[in-house]
């Protein structure tokens, strides 16, 4: 079933990875020696990709979402010629090395994401085949294919059993996504045990109901009939594939086929007996043969070929298709087109008050106009979010051009899926719910962040101002919640202005963001426009001073802002000089100098904060939660403003506790 020089090349796949964790004393050899054959048929007979470039744009994306597995990519991309050195291998799981213990987005050459959580490289991959299809559709021509790849992966029982693969696979054949092709590690084994204690549905029947193609393979060591389900997954056009492969966990170890071969190293005597069994030197570790580093320096030769012919036809299209081809250039560099954020305030000039989320829609009306990889939609909440775009079509089997996505009530595979659209390049994607439901986005926001990765994440419907939908729908620990996540921006902007520099802020970051938006109406602060798009842009400004002598500082946010303005009035009333901080996104404050930050919130003046969420955190302004206005209780059903007042958010509430802190003062 394999020739001597395919056994010879898997087997020194499953052993630099099995060498790899026993030398680290840590890691996962289960997987590499069920699936090494898997891994083997993708990137030597399917793949097309260029190990000396790893970012050509027309490769064919792999992820292993059954991250645990990684030994298994890493001798991959050891043996393919991509930039990682032996040495690194033998570093596997170390401090420093290019070799962590799952795979890492931007760590390693040939990584296309990064995986661990379960069923979130299977939701990453449907928004890779999303972008292709999107794309190809766009910039195609005929005679000119010049988007035109697959996006595989080699997935996990772990992986089938998350609910964010069930909704991405759901919604994959949907959308009819002919070129994902997954590779099915169906081995039956689990951390617990074997899976039928936990796992017992038809695999088969339920991808088959979810749209997709199914094939079997029933045993992994067989190259051709794997070679072949491969090419039957790719002559499929109109449906996403699932080829179940059967496998066997710590395959040829004394710990074949059970839960002991999962999640720690074989130990010494073990990998002993693996190796005879399996006909390869006990010694040295690591041992690549050389008729194996023969063979995989023919494929490297081949992926330069391929990446040269569409180089080629890439010239070739510029020439037909000029203005095609230097929009998918830009697209392709990350560049914007010229005075795309050319004044973006000036929607608002005439607009009195306008809520954030509504500000928020109508300014993406006007990005998407200018921005022609901006793609994205809500998890079936668009009228809601302000997240449609007109006149951008839907993208859908019958429209794969469309920049509208629909990603249906799948908040989670929402966000894996726009990572997805985000790690394929060339597209900046944004999704949209309400805040309350981040909850569910968490672990893709958190893995957004990790990559820093160009994601927006519109979250609307900001506060207890939700009023009768109660408290199941009132967000109170969710803004917060956001803010602890490192490398994430979290803007919660006042009036339409800010609005506008959050959207500008997040998409010239290339970083992700959240943009927290309110239902209700706000007033639009034009007194206050040039401080608001130069000072907002600082994360943090001085909005409003009054007063003869500065005696308080109000530190807010979103609509808690104009609540801190209106009791600003009050205390100029009472003779008490006062100063209104806006903070829209504590992450950009931070980021400038320490003088900057001193200037507007002076160590020596009282500070007290007002938001309608958690207490905690505002302490590092106030210097206690004393003297934070918050919110920490869940909230009540009631109409929005009689919610907000009855919960305390009134300019009483706020007057009251700035004479407390001028009173700690004295």
């Amino acid at each position: 079933m394999l020739s001597k020089m395919d056994n010879l090349a898997i087997n020194t796949l499953r052993f630099l990875a099995v060498d790899a964790v026993e030398q680290a004393n840590s890691g996962h050899p289960g997987l590499p020696l069920g699936a090494a054959p898997l891994a083997y048929a993708l990137w030597t007979r399917a793949m097309k990709h260029n190990p000396a470039n790893p970012k050509w744009f027309n490769r064919d994306r792999f992820v292993l979402s059954a991250g645990h597995g990684s030994a298994l990519l890493y001798a991959m991309l050891h043996l393919s010629g991509y930039d990682l050195p032996l040495d690194e291998l033998k570093r596997f799981r170390q401090l420093g090395s290019q070799t962590p213990g799952h795979p890492e987005y931007g760590h390693t050459a040939g990584v296309e994401a990064t995986t661990g959580p379960l069923g979130h490289g299977f939701a990453m991959g449907v928004g890779m085949a999303i972008a292709e299809k999107m794309l190809a559709s766009q910039y195609n021509k005929p005679s000119f294919p010049i988007v035109d790849h697959y996006t595989y992966a080699i997935v996990s029982d772990g992986d089938l059993m998350e609910g964010v693969s069930a909704e991405a696979a759901s919604l994959a054949g949907t959308l009819g996504l002919g070129k994902l092709i997954y590779l099915y590690d169906d081995n039956h084994i689990s951390i617990e045990g074997s899976t039928d204690i936990a796992f017992t549905e038809d695999v088969a029947k339920r991808f088959e109901a979810y749209g997709w193609q199914v094939l079997r393979v029933e045993d992994a060591e067989d190259l051709f009939l794997l070679s072949e389900a491969i090419r039957n997954a790719q002559g499929e056009t109109e449906k996403p594939s699932l080829i179940m492969v059967r496998t066997h966990i710590g395959y040829g170890s004394p710990k074949e086929d059970s839960a002991a071969a999962h999640g720690e190293p074989l130990g010494k005597d073990n990998v002993a007996a693996t190796k005879q069994k399996l006909g390869w030197p006990e010694t040295p570790a690591f041992h690549v043969p050389d008729q194996v580093r023969e063979a995989f320096a023919h494929l490297q030769k081949d992926g330069l070929g391929r990446e040269e012919v569409w180089n080629n036809m890439m010239a070739a299209y510029a020439k037909e298709y000029p203005a095609e081809a230097a929009a998918l250039s830009a697209l392709i560099k990350g560049e914007f087109p010229a005075g795309w954020d050319k004044d973006l305030a000036d929607v608002f000039a005439t607009v009195k008050a306008t809520s954030t989320r509504e500000a928020s829609g109508e300014l993406l009306q006007v990005l998407s106009a200018r921005l022609p990889g901006l793609v994205g939609g809500s998890a079936d909440l668009a009228p809601s979010n302000k997240t449609y775009v007109k006149n951008a079509g839907d993208f859908s089997v019958a429209q794969p051009g469309g920049r509208n996505l629909h990603f249906g009530v799948r908040e989670h595979a929402m966000g894996a899926i726009a990572n997805g659209l985000a790690l394929h390049g060339a597209l900046i994607p944004y999704t949209g719910t309400f805040l309350v439901f981040s909850d569910f986005v968490r672990p893709a926001v958190r893995l957004s962040a990790m990559m820093g990765l160009p994601v927006v994440h519109v979250f609307t419907h900001d506060s207890i101002l939700v009023g009768e939908d109660g408290p199941t729908h009132q967000p109170v620990e969710h803004a917060m919640s956001l803010r602890l996540i490192p490398d994430l921006q979290v803007y919660r902007p006042a009036d339409a202005l800010e609005t506008v520099v959050a959207w500008e802020q997040a998409i010239k970051s290339k970083k992700p963001a959240t943009l927290l938006l309110t239902r209700q109406k706000m007033n639009v602060l034009h007194d206050y426009k040039e401080s608001v798009m130069n000072g907002a842009k600082k994360g943090g400004y001085v909005l409003s001073d009054k007063g003869d002598k500065l005696q308080v500082a109000i530190a807010a946010s979103g609509s808690e802002v104009q609540l801190a303005l209106a009791a600003q009035e009050a205390l100029l009333a009472q003779g008490i000089g006062s100063r209104v901080v806006s903070l829209l996104c504590w992450e950009q404050f931070d980021a400038q100098t320490e003088a900057y930050r001193e200037s507007v919130l002076p160590a020596g003046l009282p500070t007290i904060a007002v938001e309608a969420g958690v207490s905690c955190g505002w302490s590092r302004f106030t210097g206690s939660d004393k003297y934070v206005l918050g919110l920490n209780r869940f909230g009540t059903s009631a109409p929005g403003q009689a919610a907000y007042e009855a919960l305390g958010f009134t300019a009483e509430a706020v007057v009251a506790l700035a004479h407390k802190a001028l009173a700690r003062k004295g």
